[in-house]
């Protein structure tokens, strides 16, 4: 052997390797291979006398594959570390070749935005030192993150039952309770409205009266307004304009996992599962490689030779207008070294593909190629008309649109709402009778509860956390039983956050004794000061310095302070050992256990058991019926109804594979 490409995924190390000739192996980490001790000094890991030095450990389940790359290493002439072009896969770089005895001096470190032949070949010819800013930046934001979960995790276990509490885990929390405090506080307001059907497809609403707006807040307004209406509505301003709509920027991460949500009803953590799929390679006929660029970014920039490309495609299929403009909006703490998501090739057209692609994989995607082509294409432009009658003084208005040129929306029309609304051709002083004159009750309503969609726009928004977190931030808090996501009705088909009476306890504590450090705008500034690590204008050590003087004593006074909550007593006897039975909140809601835990460990569920759901097929083994069933760990599995006695089992794609065969005897 002669080079060695060390990269994080193992699927990952089978596309790179079929670029790469006999002279190169690609092997994997699977992941990350370190973390913080858990022991020590309240098992932080952290030394925070002494600078903070944090103490490493090989994960226990990484432990043989660090062997197996050691023995590979001493084999090559030289070692590439090949991980994720973010600050995490820097991270990992640097824990590889600290573990693996290389040389921080050599340049060895290569990075690419896309697993595509060129891009591998060309990081090759660029290798370069790893960046030990962004590793600074990295191990800064793991060692915040460390203190302040074991810390206020101990505190809410020992004082309220409460799971875990985090940095950003918390924020994204209290943004759900906050709102639903909004709910319940909000007081409707009564207002009416008044329309006017005027025959030919002309429904009419009062706006105005003169030229002031209009606002009718009781029956008794809207009745002295009904009488003094006469028969006849006379037209008397014709507004027509035409109006330019600019296409959607390329997809960066949460607005990838925002609009997945909504047009395909992924969630964010599925979004990402098969964004990772897509990014790490497809065997095409052409041979293997990555479909899309990475998937986590903040960079709205698209490279030169795909806009070049992307322009060439847009005028040969649909013509020279279809052309746009390159647009590019980033945030001021973007990372622009990272394009947007993209296709790695335009020449992939999802339709081409698609038999080589899951049923996921190409609905999302269809969805990035055609955000990304649309983004470089002409405005859509629509005919627009607001029609105005007057009745008396009284101002009734009815507006339409038709689409004049389809521009971007020739790629984007599957993913846009917008019909048109196509009014009657009509004449300034044309005179209407009105077919029917209705009145109408309206209450105001209280603010909507967030969708996954729309609390990761807030997060981003509010500058809390990162693109790639969001995923894990969403899941974290279900977990611990601190929201629901759930149908507001049996109606309705969106789900929505939800609060738990433990969620709302546990932000209740956490304003009350920690709203100087867990709070949007500090976690935002937080975030800003990662940023200037990774750019290696602030110091780490004082960054952290500076944190844990103003953390450390409020976690000193809850503990003096804060009251503990025992658990509620049911008035039953434990039929282990006696004692007195209680109610606890785990991670699948509320169950009785044994006051005497840990040293008697009888508990009882009191969640009702999901009931199996009948799929309409047959187990192909013994041909009873097969059902969807829920694991122990919440996931979804399909299963034979015929279990035990058949064990047949199913994976649901987009589901954890948690459950295991039964052993045969």
């Amino acid at each position: 052997m002669k080079n060695l490409v060390i990269v994080e995924s193992p699927s990952k190390s089978k596309t790179i390797e079929k670029y790469l000739g006999n002279n190169y192996k690609v092997t994997s980490s699977k992941g990350h291979i370190c973390d913080l001790a858990t022991k020590g000094k309240e098992g932080l890991g952290v030394d925070i006398d002494n600078d903070f030095k944090p103490t490493y450990v090989i994960s226990d389940d990484k432990k043989d594959v660090v062997e197996d790359l050691k023995k590979q290493v001493k084999k090559a002439d030289f070692v590439y570390l090949a991980t994720d072009p973010d600050r995490e896969g820097e991270a990992i770089s640097w824990h590889l070749a600290r573990e693996l005895g290389l040389d921080l001096s050599q340049n060895n470190r290569i990075v690419f935005n896309e697993i595509t032949k060129d891009a591998v070949l060309k990081a090759l010819e660029q290798p370069h030192q790893i960046d030990m800013a962004l590793v600074r930046s990295q191990e800064t934001r793991r060692i915040l993150d460390r203190i302040i979960g074991f810390k206020l995790s101990k505190l809410l276990q020992k004082k309220i039952g409460s799971k875990s509490a985090g940095r950003v885990q918390s924020i994204a929390l209290r943004m759900i309770c906050d709102r639903e405090k909004e709910i319940n506080a909000f007081v409707p307001e009564e207002y009416w409205t008044i329309t006017a059907d005027l025959g030919k497809k002309l429904l009419c609403e009062l706006s105005r009266y003169q030229d002031e707006k209009i606002s009718i807040p009781n029956e008794a307004e809207a009745d002295r307004i009904l009488n003094e209406l006469k028969e006849e509505y006379i037209l008397e301003d014709i507004t027509e304009k035409s109006k330019k709509r600019a296409p959607f920027l390329p997809f960066i991460t949460s607005t990838l996992q925002q609009e997945a949500s909504t047009k395909l009803g992924f969630g964010s953590k599925k979004t990402m599962m098969v964004a990772q799929s897509l990014y790490e390679g497809v065997q095409l006929p052409s041979g293997a490689q990555g479909l899309i660029t990475y998937m986590r970014t903040d960079s709205t920039r698209l490279s030169k030779e795909f806009i070049d490309s992307a322009y060439g495609a847009i005028e040969s299929r649909y013509g020279k207008e279809y052309k746009g403009f390159y647009r590019i909006k980033n945030d001021e703490n973007s990372q622009d070294a990272h394009e947007a998501i993209r296709p790695t090739s335009i020449m992939n057209v999802p339709e081409e593909i698609k038999p080589y692609l899951t049923n996921d994989q190409y609905r999302l995607y269809k969805m990035i190629y055609a955000r990304a082509l649309a983004s470089l294409m002409a405005s859509a432009v629509f005919d627009s008309v607001v029609y105005t009658f007057d009745n008396n003084g009284y101002k009734f208005t009815i507006s339409g649109s038709k689409m004049k040129f389809d521009g971007f929306l020739k790629v984007y029309g599957d993913y846009d709402s917008s019909k048109d609304t196509i009014l009657p051709k009509l004449e300034e002083g044309t005179v209407l009778k009105a077919q029917k004159v209705e009145k109408l009750q309206h209450f105001t309503e209280a603010p909507s509860r967030y969708t996954e969609a729309r609390l990761i726009k807030a997060l981003e928004e509010e500058g809390v956390g990162r693109p790639s977190t969001y995923a894990t931030i969403i899941d974290t808090i279900q977990k611990r039983n601190y929201v629901e996501l759930k149908k507001a009705s049996d109606s309705g088909k969106t789900k929505f956050f939800f609060p738990t009476e433990q969620g709302i306890l546990t932000d209740e504590k956490l304003r009350e004794y920690f709203l100087s450090v867990i709070n949007t705008k500090y976690t935002a500034d937080m975030e800003s000061r990662l940023d200037q690590i990774a750019e290696d204008k602030l110091d780490n050590i004082k960054e952290l310095r500076r944190f844990y003087d103003a953390f450390q004593p409020l976690v000193d006074s809850a503990y003096e302070q804060m009251e503990k909550i025992q658990p509620e007593a049911t008035g039953e006897k434990c039929p282990n050992c006696g004692g007195d039975v209680v109610i606890r909140n785990g991670r699948f809601g509320k169950f009785k256990s044994c006051v005497n835990f840990p040293t008697c460990r009888w508990h009882e569920s009191m969640t009702k058991k999901e009931e199996p759901e009948d799929t309409g097929r047959t187990c192909p083994r013994c041909g009873k019926p097969l059902v969807k069933r829920k694991s122990r760990y919440g996931s979804y599995f399909i299963g034979c109804s015929g279990y035990p006695e058949c064990d047949y089992l199913e994976a649901i794609e987009g589901e954890k594979r948690r459950f295991r065969r039964r052993k045969k005897a």
